[in-house]
């Protein structure tokens, strides 16, 4: 009889671990607390309008067509991507626009026309972060981080010396360039993901890589067409999806759980792979001595941000957003210090705004518009409806003064969510909505590590494990969590 595997979390890594599992032979049940697939990366519709509620980049293209090759599958088998061009756009003020263009040859243009001899630097810039690109990806984000030793090879650690493991990204991006407007289009990825650039290594310049050489892409019907994607692929290897059923309890024989407990039903579990919250799996559902780590542990956590977000819906059409459009025209170091430094309420944010019906208008009425903000703050806050509507109000003062467009007469629909729905929907850690930060001493074997070292057979996935935040990694973790299993069987 197939050993029998349980997975809390339909999310990506969920997905992602429960997928390559069942390919292997494993008879996979997937246990999710909501009414649908996807995690973060869920949808919903309402008065004619679809939002995707979280991830909305969809960056490193490379790692999706490498999950779905996997399977013997491409990407084209189950969405269409359309290539953004521009990229994104970016308003440093009234008047004052950046658009980053899809070609590398017009973002060197671009360079240059902010700071003379920027254009080349940028290829230098560019080709160091695509070898940083490389190795990560072939040689470091796919290993388990279980011990220091799995780096201790040679050319592990020159190649890691190369890519300025121990150099800061702020630091970095000034050896080559000065503008403010280039360093903030340089920082911005890693801003938006959980850190700052002077405490984030230089390695994560492979982000701009990922932004600017393999660009941004959008999947037609949006981003939970890609969750949908991996749903079919699963169900097609053989998965179990059971939804609206959060796991609650483990019945353990020694230090092996053999039932996952959610709702009135027990399911038989040889393997158990927690991709919901690492935190409340660890620190509420496992009895204390079967626990890792311990609360002053976790309380120590430096978190990425936490977000406010609005999904809105217009009944006019916008003239001067692009599908990802960023507000940079207040100075991010304050706000930066409000997430990291001294956690409050920041008093001038930057600002994301999504408007996907630029793309896709089948995402909104005809001659409405379909628009999603965020602004990024410290976790752990407490929200309320009052400090949401002061947000809500600023993001539509800002907008007003920035492009002369009134907003508020035209909104036909508006949803808020914060701190408060992140816990409530997800379980999250202070409500955080990225998971850890990408500071240096949370990187590889310094997370919380993607094995336990107490529970036999349980094993983790997700944004607080390896390799980190984003759509990407947390594929790339259930698929780390595939090879342990495996790897205990052999």
């Amino acid at each position: 009889m197939n050993k029998k595997v349980t997975v809390i979390g339909a999310g990506f890594s969920g997905i992602s671990a429960a997928t390559g599992l069942a390919d292997k032979g494993f008879d996979v049940t997937v246990l999710e607390k909501n009414s649908t697939a996807g995690g973060r990366a869920r949808k919903f519709s309402a008065d004619g309008f679809t939002f995707d509620m979280g991830p909305s980049w969809y960056w490193m293209p490379d790692v999706f067509d490498s999950y779905f090759a996997s399977f013997g599958k491409k990407v084209s088998d189950y969405y269409d991507l359309q290539r953004l061009d521009p990229s994104y756009r970016i308003f440093f003020g009234k008047d004052d626009i950046v658009d980053l263009p899809a070609d590398l040859d017009k973002i060197a243009e671009l360079f240059e026309s902010l700071e003379k001899g920027a254009g080349e630097k940028l290829k230098i810039f560019l080709a160091e972060a695509e070898f940083k690109y490389e190795v990560a990806m072939k040689d470091f984000v796919s290993k388990p981080s279980l011990s220091f030793l799995e780096y201790a090879d040679l050319r592990l650690l020159k190649a890691a010396l190369r890519m300025h493991m121990f150099t800061s990204f702020h630091h970095y991006t000034r050896k080559y360039f000065s503008h403010p407007r280039l360093l903030q289009m340089l920082e911005f990825p890693i801003l938006f993901l959980g850190g700052t650039g002077k405490k984030t290594p230089a390695l994560y310049s492979l982000m701009n890589y990922g932004d600017m050489k393999l660009g941004t892409w959008y999947p037609r019907g949006g981003m939970f067409r890609v969750v949908e994607a991996m749903v079919n692929l699963a169900e097609e290897k053989g998965v179990k999806f059971v939804f609206n059923t959060p796991a609650e309890k483990f019945i353990f024989n020694g230090s092996s759980i053999t039932e996952t407990i959610a709702g009135d039903k027990s399911y038989p579990t040889d393997y158990l792979v927690a991709t919901g919250d690492y935190h409340h799996i660890e620190q509420e559902l496992l009895p204390v001595h079967f626990r890792k780590y311990s609360k002053k542990y976790w309380d120590s956590r430096v978190m990425s941000p936490a977000s406010l977000l609005w999904y809105v819906g217009l009944n006019k059409k916008l003239e001067h957003f692009l599908h990802h459009t960023l507000l940079f025209d207040e100075e991010f170091a304050p706000h930066a210090g409000s997430i990291y430094e001294k956690p409050g309420w920041p008093e001038k944010p930057s600002i994301y705004v999504s408007v996907t019906s630029k793309s896709d208008p089948h995402v909104a009425p005809e001659g409405h518009e379909n628009i999603f903000f965020l602004i990024p703050v410290a976790p752990g806050l407490q929200d309320s409806p009052e400090i949401m509507d002061k947000y809500f109000s600023l993001i539509l003062k800002r907008v007003e003064k920035l492009t002369g467009e009134n907003l508020e007469k035209h909104i036909v629909f508006k949803r808020p969510y914060s701190h408060s729905d992140f816990i409530a929907d997800y379980n999250a850690f202070k409500g955080n909505a990225y998971g850890l930060a990408n500071t240096l001493l949370q990187t590889a074997f310094l997370k919380p590590s993607a094995k336990s070292s107490k529970v036999k057979n349980l094993v983790y996935a997700g944004q607080l494990t390896v390799p980190g935040p984003g759509v990407p990694p947390a594929i790339i973790s259930g698929q780390i969590a595939t090879r342990l299993i495996v790897e205990t069987e052999k």
